[in-house]
């Protein structure tokens, strides 16, 4: 029941669009430029916000990550959001200089939010836009691209929260139980991909990096297709924390691993609903970037291309608003693209 209270608008937000009348004259432009402005007024104050508490505290950590924007709003749904809006900008022709300056604010919004999955992402969509998209000179396309990658080496470097957020993948990845030195009092070992994979027991001060911790959920849904019969039917919606928890004491983690999810949204759809679900989800993924790049169009791209490589690191579908971001963009992209494509001859 739990579940179905999210799930829900996977059939009521669908639903809603069919019962739209005129749904081919709907001006998509119109609604992603007042939800990218909205994007930019949201971005102003939670900058605001930081700047007050970093007044009242002196902490420079509530400009990044989670600090930013609350861990419960989640840094990473918020970058999602922010960076569709970004691309709506970038998509424009003939920018004036407020949708410029709205593409520099919601940049560096995405960066101080520093999720390591929105900025690679993001960072391969603005080099393909400038390929293939971008009606300017190659000198000036070059020009773009040499100073989207500067900003991007800038950051790692010299901004030492967003550094060290990506520092941890790559120090940690291959080597095994080395120190966390931001976390505990020198007693805290950071688990290497090896370790994720392959440890029948942790300690309680071990810590998973972001990558870890995914190779390490990925291992123990494994374990749980050998160990029951879910292959058809899945855990069931909603139903898979409990096994993620017991899974947390058998391998003798901190008991507070027991609480995150698979943080892949292929496993995680594949461990509640079984192969049908799953391939439901990879279905209409193909689906969505199939009509994408048939109509070449940008933004569908974006959102398409996102959608698939973020289910990689996040289970998106866990947070309602995750859901509601999903289905209304395919709703818009699919559904308004479908009905016009059935009333062109008559139009």
């Amino acid at each position: 029941m739990s579940g179905l209270q999210k799930e829900v608008l996977f059939f009521l937000i669908p639903l809603a669009f069919l019962l739209v009348p005129n749904l081919a004259k709907i001006d998509t432009q119109k609604i992603f430029r007042y939800y990218s402005f909205g994007m930019v007024l949201y971005a102003l104050f939670y900058f605001g916000n930081a700047i007050v508490r970093f007044i009242q505290t002196g902490n420079k950590a509530v400009f990044f990550y989670h600090e930013l924007v609350t861990l419960d709003l989640n840094a990473i749904y918020v970058a999602v959001f922010a960076s569709f809006a970004m691309f709506y900008f970038i998509s424009r022709k003939g920018k004036t200089l407020l949708e410029q300056i709205s593409i520099f604010i919601l940049a560096v919004f995405i960066f101080l939010l520093s999720s390591k999955s929105i900025i690679f992402i993001d960072f391969l969509l603005i080099i393909y836009f400038y390929i293939y998209f971008a009606e300017t000179q190659n000198s000036v396309k070059l020009l773009t691209i040499a100073s989207v990658t500067a900003f991007l080496v800038f950051s790692l470097v010299f901004v030492k929260e967003i550094r060290e957020r990506f520092l941890i993948e790559y120090e940690t990845a291959f080597v095994d139980n080395t120190l966390n030195e931001d976390i505990g009092n020198g007693n805290v070992y950071n688990v290497s991909l090896n370790q994720a994979w392959n440890n029948e027991k942790f300690e309680q001060n071990h810590f998973f990096p972001g990558t870890a911790m995914r190779i390490y959920q990925t291992r123990i849904f494994g374990e749980m297709l050998q160990e029951q019969n879910i292959f058809f039917t899945g855990l069931g919606l909603e139903a898979s924390q409990e096994n993620i928890r017991k899974k947390t004491e058998e391998h003798n983690l901190y008991p507070g691993y027991g609480d995150f999810n698979f943080h892949n949204q292929y496993v995680q759809t594949f461990a509640e609903l079984g192969i049908f679900g799953f391939l439901i989800l990879v279905a209409m993924l193909v689906f969505n970037i199939k009509n994408a790049i048939a109509d070449k169009n940008f933004l569908h791209i974006v959102f398409s291309l996102t959608m698939i490589i973020l289910f990689l690191t996040e289970s998106f579908f866990c947070r309602q608003r995750g859901i509601v971001f999903f289905v209304v963009l395919y709703s818009i992209f699919n559904a308004v693209r479908m009905q016009k494509k059935v009333l062109k001859p008559s139009l």
